[in-house]
Formats: structure tokens, sequence, C-alpha cells
């Protein structure tokens, strides 16, 4: 028995296991621009190695048996008429609609285009660039900015490769003081300048760049991985900037719904419930929106489910890789300390395959 109409806007790591989530129990319709779906964890390796080009892109066309996924942009949450506005003028009407729209990333780690193939040409262009550059600027020094600076010296071993940060050590976000030094360790020995308190901007001559102190770096290439940017204009421009906090995040309560719309959920890195926003994060909120909006639509007799409360993970393991064979994990442990463990439970917990053949299970794939 399907108990409503379900939308799902948005067909990343949240909206992919929300929609799975309630196949089963609900006319379930996901939303996204995308024919495929982008499994983001693996877009640096690709951007930067021929092998990877094809392994972030999984077709979506196994991951519902009963719902179905519509390719298309979304305008607007017709909250009237309960109804999802697409470009085209579709209509879909909802019981319960879901934002998971997710962020949007610096390059490489960006879906260019609609289809698998543009994605693919997307990456070898940055496979092209990094081959012949003679130096290349990662700027950023959390997690995705020293991945990347390990992806690109390993890739190039013959050229000149600078790590610049604003912060004061490498991986200074995550609070653990050992695994950045473990990071710039394995960086400097891998020959990558390292440039720590170097707030960068562009500088006044193409392919020039300059720190908050002035000095100047020339780099062939750059790659800005600075941060994220909730994709929430869409909603903005719908109508619907109430629904938004100052840094464009959608303001959800402790049900994950949006204020004053019990039928108006909203997961993943497009919300403001945690700061930490990485894929175990929007993974546990998918799980705990999907009981609350079953609850939502069996909502009569004895048998009522009561609405789950989402507490926001503050600390959970972190996991950086050093290209496939190294990396540094980041383990909570009780009393507020952070265990810091090295290349082999790194190597077997990510860096190897950076999930991938986990995210194909998910998908109705096998795991090759």
């Amino acid at each position: 028995m399907q108990d409503g109409n379900v939308v799902v806007i948005g067909g990343g790591y949240a909206g992919v296991r929300l929609a799975k989530r309630l196949d089963a129990t609900a006319r379930v319709t996901l939303v996204d621009r995308k024919e495929v779906f982008f499994h983001r964890i693996a877009s640096l390796r690709a951007g930067v190695r021929p092998d990877w080009s094809v392994t972030p892109v999984i077709p979506y066309d196994r991951l519902l048996r009963n719902g179905r996924v519509a390719v298309g942009k979304v305008v607007r949450v017709d909250t009237a008429e309960r109804q999802v506005v697409l470009a085209t003028g579709e209509r879909l009407p909802y019981d319960v609609v879901v934002i998971a729209t997710g962020a949007d990333y610096p390059e490489p780690a960006r879906f260019s285009g609609t289809t698998a193939e543009e994605a693919v040409k997307s990456f070898s262009a940055h496979q092209r660039k990094i081959a012949t550059a003679g130096h290349v600027l990662v700027v950023g020094g959390g997690p995705s900015g020293v991945e990347l600076s390990a992806e690109i010296r390993l890739a190039r071993p013959d050229a000149r490769v600078t790590l610049a940060h604003s912060g004061p050590a490498l991986l200074h976000s995550t609070g653990s003081a050992r695994a950045g030094r473990k990071a710039r360790a394995w960086l400097e020995s891998h020959d990558v300048e390292v440039r720590l308190d170097a707030f960068m901007s562009p500088g006044n001559d193409f392919g020039t760049y300059r720190d908050a102190h002035g000095r100047m770096v020339d780099a062939d290439l750059s790659f800005w991985a600075t941060g994220t940017t909730p994709n929430t204009l869409w909603l903005r421009l719908g109508g619907h900037g109430d629904w938004l906090n100052p840094a464009g995040h959608v303001k959800v309560d402790r049900t994950l719904r949006v204020g004053g719309h019990p039928d108006v959920f909203a997961v993943g890195d497009v919300n403001d419930a945690t700061e930490l926003k990485i894929t175990p994060a929007a993974l546990a909120q998918a799980d705990l929106a999907a009981w609350n909006i079953r609850g939502y639509l069996q909502n009569s007799g004895r048998h009522r489910k009561e609405p789950r409360f989402y507490r926001p993970i503050h600390r959970t393991p972190l996991i950086v890789p050093f290209g496939p064979a190294d990396g540094v994990t980041m383990v909570p442990v009780p009393g507020g300390e952070t265990a810091v463990l090295g290349g082999r439970t790194t190597t077997l917990a990510k860096a190897k395959t950076l999930m991938t053949p986990y995210m194909r299970r998910q998908l109705g794939y096998t795991a090759a």
C-alpha cells in the first residue's frame, strides 16, 4: 500500500537515500537536473586521473522499484496548490515535498552539464590541463584541498604543486592538530609546497596570485577548495526567501521540516541542521526524515508514529585520503579526544575505492 505522493527535489546522497527508503510505502518521484547520480566523493580523483573519468557517474535507472526519476529543473514549490513546478511547466502534485538540492562545490568536484557524457568531458578537460601545467596552485587546506593536492602530486610528480591555506594549520577546521601535521608531513615529503596563513586572491596579471602578505605566486592552473554554496537560489527566486537563513541554507526544525509547513522537509547539505556538511550527516538526516514522512502520511489510528528529532552530528569519523594508498583518519573517542589513524585504515575505509562500490550498491548496481 502506498500512502501518498512524495516529491524529492535533488538526487544527491540525501535525496537518493530518502527516495529509496520511501519507495515501498509512497508514490515517490525523484527530480534532478542530471540524468545520472554524481558520486562526488570520487570526483577529485576523476578530475586528475583519466582511468577514473567515468567512476563518479552512476545511472538512476535501478534506484527505485515503484517510483520514478524525472529529469528536469525545479523552479518553484507551490505550497498553495501543493505542486512542484518544473521549468518545462510540468507540475508534480505532492503530499510531501523534500528539498535535497545539496550544495555547489568548486571545480573539479562539480557536475558540469546534465548528462554523463558532459561530466566525463569536463573531467577530461581538467586532466589535460593538469597534465600540461608546470605549476598547479590549490587554495584551501581543508580535507578537499589536501586530498586534491595529493592526487595532483601523484599524477604529476614532475610538476610544481603549491597548497595555500588561510589558516594556521592544515585541516584546522577538524580540530585535530595531529591530523594536520600528518597531512603537512606527507605533502612536504612529496615536494608539495605548503603555505600557511596565506589568504589568496587573484593578482593583477593573468596566472598570478597574491596572498594577504603581498607575496606573489605564479601558477599555470589553480583550484579553489574553499567551501561550498547551498543550492537554494531557486527557492529565493521562487518566492521562498523566508525559508532561508543568511547563509542561504533552508531553516528546519528538529524534525527536519521547514517551519510552518508540516509537509515540507529539507535534508542534507541544503539545510541548517548541522554545520558538519559531510555524507554521513546527510544519510542520517535522510533516514530520520523518511521515518517522519511515513508517520505524517499514516497519521491516523492508534498506531500513529511519533516524530523523531534530529540530533546534529558534531563528532564523526573523518577520512582524508592522500591518493589511493595513504591518508589520515580521525575517529572521535570518549572524553572529547580524537584518535588519528594512518594509511592502512584510511586505504581500507576510503582511499582505495572512494566508497564507489557502496554507492553503486545503493543505486542497484553491482559493486564493480
